[in-house]
């Protein structure tokens, strides 16, 4: 039983990481309507950005990430004002394919640009584990997933309890009625965007500490979209709900049924159970149906 709970608590530190670039996405879609399929790209690059900060500058790892969210809020403010806001109107498909492309040249000129630079971000915690009811958990992902929770109270407080908050909720509900009603959308868009851009700098260093970095980083990227299928694009308390499922169900899957037939099932077992959720629920556990009269 010991073995059990220690794979789901396992899972439920996995998915406040998960949750938190999760919610960086819904952020966006729900501004701009934008799918953007290069999340793990973006974490990637800010991990790096971080490493770098503490390898080459000496900083702190607070001020590495302090740092390096500056660097990715002006990558994602210039990818939305020079890439995506001159392709407003056009189809959605072409939009995912510049999300696509960029996630490429992110790929191609991270190992040029900080290949030489080493990619582990230190973490000051105890080498040995804490027991939480008995279940041994490292510090390490304890503390990961404590910030992750803070980092999406943050953004929920903020869209709750604040009037940009407010005018993102507004955008999300109709834009052409928030334009009428005097906000201002193409600031507000790009708000999120860099909102997006700090919280991958986040995800990424929670994700290279607990995960190891390098290229592994992108993988959480993957990871992400059956959450956002399952929770549903549009609901930040289903991407919550997704992202416990989802990593749990791999944390389980790994324990118990990799072993039975060699390994890597647990890599798809969210995929299983996105199909299933598609069949049963295209819009997701909690997001919004959405009818088109033709």
């Amino acid at each position: 039983m010991l073995f059990f709970w220690s794979l789901v608590v396992d899972g439920v530190l996995a998915g406040a990481i998960y949750a938190l670039i999760a919610l960086g996405f819904v952020v966006v879609y729900k501004a701009s309507g934008a799918i953007n399929f290069a999340l793990g790209e973006w974490a990637l690059l800010g991990s790096r950005m971080t490493a770098t900060g503490v390898h080459a500058m000496g900083l702190g790892l607070t001020a590495a990430v302090a740092s390096a969210s500056v660097g990715m809020v002006a990558v994602a403010l210039a990818f939305n004002r020079l890439v995506l806001r001159p392709m407003v109107g056009r189809p959605l498909l072409s939009v995912i394919m510049v999300t696509l492309g960029f996630g490429a040249l992110i790929r191609g000129l991270t190992p040029l640009a900080f290949g030489a630079m080493p990619a582990a971000i230190p973490f000051p915690a105890p080498p040995a584990p804490l027991e939480m009811w008995g279940v041994p958990v490292a510090a390490e992902r304890l503390a990961s997933a404590v910030i992750a929770v803070l980092c999406i109270a943050l953004v929920g407080g903020l869209f709750r309890f604040t009037r940009t908050g407010l005018a993102l909720r507004a955008i999300a509900d109709d834009r052409q009625i928030a334009m009428a009603m005097g906000i201002d959308v193409h600031r507000h868009v790009s708000l999120a965007w860099a909102m997006l851009g700090a919280i991958s700098v986040v995800t990424g260093a929670l994700w290279t500490i607990t995960s190891g970095g390098a290229f592994g980083v992108v993988i959480v990227g993957l990871k992400v979209f059956p959450i956002l299928i399952i929770g549903g694009l549009d609901s930040i308390p289903g991407v919550l709900v997704g992202a416990a499922l989802v990593g749990v169900l791999e944390s389980l899957a790994a324990g118990y049924l990799d072993p039975l037939v060699g390994g890597g099932f647990s890599s798809i077992a969210s995929y299983l159970v996105l199909i299933a959720v598609l069949f049963a629920r295209p819009y997701g556990l909690f997001g919004r149906p959405q009818v088109e009269r033709v």
